[in-house]
C-alpha cells in the first residue's frame, strides 16, 4: 500500500467472493518469524530517520520496509540489526530493466555501500505494478538487480522479488479456486519461475480491510479482524476462520496452478486504518494489527505450521497521502512518536 489506490483495483470483487466467516485451525506456533513495519515518509512533521530507527528498536520491531533508498534512513539503520526490505524507485524500473550497468550502480550505491552494517533481506522491484504500464519492466529489472547482487556475492543473503496486490488473483472463493487473471498470468508465471530458481519469496500486500469495506455487508467484521469464534468457510480439506488466511491461500492456490507451490509468500503490507470509514476505528485497527502480529507465527490452512513473515502498514500516520481520509490514517504512531493505540511486538 505504498499507493493504496492501486490496491483497490479488484478488491470489491474479492470482497464479494471471499464472503462470510473466520477461523483458522489451531496450528503449532513457529519461532523466529519476522514481524516488521512499513516505514512510509509521505507526511509532514515526521521524526528524523535516526529517531525512527530508535523507535523501532524500543518497540522490538525487527523488520522495516523502505519503499525507496534514502541515505539518511540507510545511515541510521547501520548496526541496528533490523532486517530491511528495500524498494526500487518506481521511476527507475525502466532504466534498471534496460540497462544492466544501471542495476549494478544502483546495487553499489544503495546496498553494497551499506552492507553488512545494514541487514538487507529483500529487494522489492516494484510495488503493485502488475498489471499496469510498468509491468513489462518488472522481470527484466529483477534479473538485472539479481545479477548485480550475485556479482557482489550477496545472493545468499539478499533475495530479489516484487510486491503484488492480491487483485492479481481472480475467483478467490473458495480459496482453492484462486487463479491468476488472464491479464496477469503470463508475467506472474515467469516471475514465479524466477523466484523459484533463485530461492526468493513472493511479496504480497494482503488487506482484509479493503475486502470488508467493499463487501457491502457480505463479509462479517469478526472474520476480517481475526475474532470469529469458529471456522465458517469450508473448502475441503481446509476450513477458514479469518479472511487474511483465505486471501493468502487463494494466492497460494493460484501459485500452485502454475507449478510454483514451493515459492513462499512474505506479506509485505497489511493493516487497518483508524479513520476515514465507518469500520476504520481505533479499536478495529488495534484489534486487527495486534491479532495480525500474533498470527504471523502461525501458518495458513494450505501451509500449516509455517510462520508468515509479515510487515504491518504503517509506522506513522502520513498526512500527505492521497486521497484524504483512510489513506492518511494507517499509522501505529502519530508523527510526534506517540502511539495511536497500544500494540505489542513479540
Amino acid at each position: 500500500m505504498a499507493t493504496l489506490s492501486v490496491a483497490g483495483n479488484n478488491h470489491s470483487v474479492i470482497a464479494l467472493l471471499l464472503f462470510v466467516g473466520l477461523l483458522l485451525p489451531n496450528v503449532p506456533l513457529t519461532v523466529g518469524q519476522t514481524v516488521g513495519v512499513c516505514y512510509g515518509m509521505e507526511g509532514t512533521g515526521l521524526p528524523s530517520e535516526r529517531e525512527v530507527v530508535d523507535l523501532y528498536k524500543s518497540k522490538n520491531i525487527k523488520g522495516m520496509r523502505l519503499y525507496y533508498p534514502r541515505t539518511q534512513a540507510l545511515d541510521a539503520l547501520r548496526g541496528s540489526n533490523i532486517e530491511v526490505i528495500l524498494g526500487v524507485e518506481r521511476d527507475r524500473l525502466q532504466e534498471l530493466a534496460n540497462n544492466p550497468s544501471a542495476a549494478t550502480t544502483w546495487v553499489q550505491n544503495n546496498v553494497r555501500n551499506y552492507s553488512p552494517g545494514v541487514r538487507f533481506k529483500y529487494i522489492g522491484v516494484g510495488n503493485e505494478e502488475i498489471p499496469g504500464g510498468n509491468d513489462r519492466f518488472i522481470l527484466p529489472a529483477m534479473r538485472n538487480v539479481y545479477n548485480a547482487i550475485q556479482a557482489a556475492g550477496l545472493q545468499n543473503q539478499i533475495k530479489v522479488s516484487t510486491a503484488v496486490a492480491t487483485s492479481v488473483v481472480v475467483d478467490p472463493y473458495p480459496p482453492s479456486k484462486g487463479q491468476f487473471s488472464p491479464q496477469t498470468l503470463p508475467i506472474m508465471e515467469q516471475i514465479l519461475q524466477f523466484l523459484a530458481n533463485t530461492g526468493a519469496p513472493l511479496l504480497a500486500n494482503v488487506y482484509p480491510y479493503f475486502s470488508f469495506r467493499d463487501g457491502r455487508g457480505s463479509i462479517s467484521l469478526p472474520y476480517a479482524l481475526f475474532t470469529a469464534p469458529q471456522p465458517i468457510v469450508q473448502d475441503p480439506p481446509y476450513q477458514y476462520q479469518n479472511l487474511f488466511d483465505a486471501i493468502t491461500d487463494a494466492l497460494y492456490a493460484a501459485m500452485e496452478k502454475v507449478n510454483a507451490a514451493g515459492v513462499p509468500i512474505v506479506v509485505s503490507e497489511s493493516g487497518w486504518p483508524t479513520a476515514g470509514n465507518a469500520a476504520a476505528t481505533i479499536e478495529n485497527a488495534r484489534t486487527y494489527n495486534q491479532n495480525l502480529i500474533r498470527h504471523a507465527s502461525r501458518g495458513t490452512p494450505r501451509r500449516p505450521g509455517r510462520g508468515i513473515e509479515t510487515y504491518v502498514f504503517a509506522m506513522f500516520n502520513e498526512n500527505n497521502k492521497q486521497p484524504p481520509g483512510e489513506e492518511q490514517n494507517f499509522g501505529l504512531f502519530y508523527p510526534n512518536k506517540q502511539p495511536v493505540y497500544p500494540v505489542t511486538f513479540p
